[in-house]
């Protein structure tokens, strides 16, 4: 008798025990090529998911080679996010997928572009898509964000109202942030880049890239003296926070001696929110256009919820229950 009274109890906890997943733990395990594709996949979906990440900052993205426990640790993931699959790393990726040994849903540049996302143009180097540092676009950050939505449905089905309705509050968060930033800058804006990732971070303001220091991974630096009739003739130059140190002497000693202000941006980053840095390099560029907004948020997750908040000086106040809410 006393058997049969636990069965229905033991149905019930089976009922309300959150499904297994490939990587053995209570929510599926998410792993990504880079740093910043872990901070939007946690910011998107907090506590629903595990995060993690393969290359270390401060290592060579183009040159950095998994090890044996990454396998090991790709062959237990639910998900895996790339840049798309230009990276060595993401290319070995693609062989273990091919060979069979990672058996999770793995997301390249096809499933990206299936959601929306772009390539923007070298137009300074050959005309050619533009892979590096794609994440800065936050249209391109939505899109990764729902690719990954639609695998995480497919490894957890049990969870795919929390998956749809966490994916919902980040393109809401964003596209917020985009609006009230996108509203301040005027048309016909032009920059020099340092390197080719900060297109993606200034274009979707409708600033465009005439230059960059640094045309491309393979090829050497262009000299300032040679960048300067074209540097003063735009409106900001832009470079890396975490470029090497060489490159960013280029960037300031280029602005010294055409004028230009610099917006210094982040473009690789660990443990921070994708919304924060956002609305970091989004206020360093309005700031170098000649606007100086104050940034503050504060963020909570007790209910899926963020607030966040922006003062800035033209006396526009953005606030949020979900995501943020444009208020005069």
């Amino acid at each position: 008798m006393r058997v049969r009274a636990l069965i229905p109890v033991l149905l019930l906890i089976g009922m309300l025990t959150p499904t297994a997943t490939a990587g053995g733990g209570d929510v599926p395990l998410v792993v990504t090529t880079i740093a910043p594709l872990a901070s939007i996949v946690k910011d998107a979906f907090g506590g629903a998911v595990e995060v993690t990440y393969i290359i270390p900052p401060g290592a060579d993205p183009h040159e950095y080679q998994l090890s044996a426990d990454q396998i090991s640790l790709l062959e237990r993931a639910d998900v895996v996010v790339t840049t798309g699959g230009h990276l060595p790393v993401e290319k070995k990726i693609a062989e273990l997928v091919k060979e069979g040994t990672i058996r999770g849903q793995v997301l390249f540049i096809d499933d990206y572009k299936a959601e929306g996302f772009h390539y923007l143009p070298e137009t300074w180097y050959h005309g050619k898509d533009n892979p590096h540092g794609v994440w800065l676009d936050p249209y391109n950050a939505i899109s990764m964000a729902a690719a990954t939505e639609g695998a995480l449905e497919k490894v957890d089905p049990a969870r795919t109202d929390l998956y749809r309705t966490d994916f919902q509050a980040f393109r809401a968060r964003v596209l917020e942030v985009v609006k009230a930033y996108r509203a301040m800058v005027e048309g016909n804006r032009t920059a020099i880049i340092q390197m080719p990732p900060d297109e993606y971070a200034v274009h979707w303001l409708g600033v465009e890239t005439v230059a960059a220091i640094k045309p491309e991974e393979e090829v050497p630096a262009v000299g300032v003296d040679t960048l300067l009739p074209k540097a003063e003739g735009v409106n900001l130059i832009v470079y890396g926070r975490n470029s090497p140190e060489q490159l960013k002497k280029a960037a300031e000693e280029l602005s010294e001696k055409s004028g230009k202000p610099t917006a210094e941006i982040t473009v690789f980053w660990a443990n921070k929110t994708y919304t924060d840095v956002l609305i970091e390099n989004t206020a360093a560029v309005l700031r170098a256009l000649g606007g100086k907004p104050q940034v503050k948020m504060v963020q909570s997750r007790g209910n899926l919820t963020t607030y966040v908040f922006l003062s800035l000086l033209v006396g526009i106040m953005l606030g949020a229950a979900v995501g943020v809410i444009l208020k005069r």
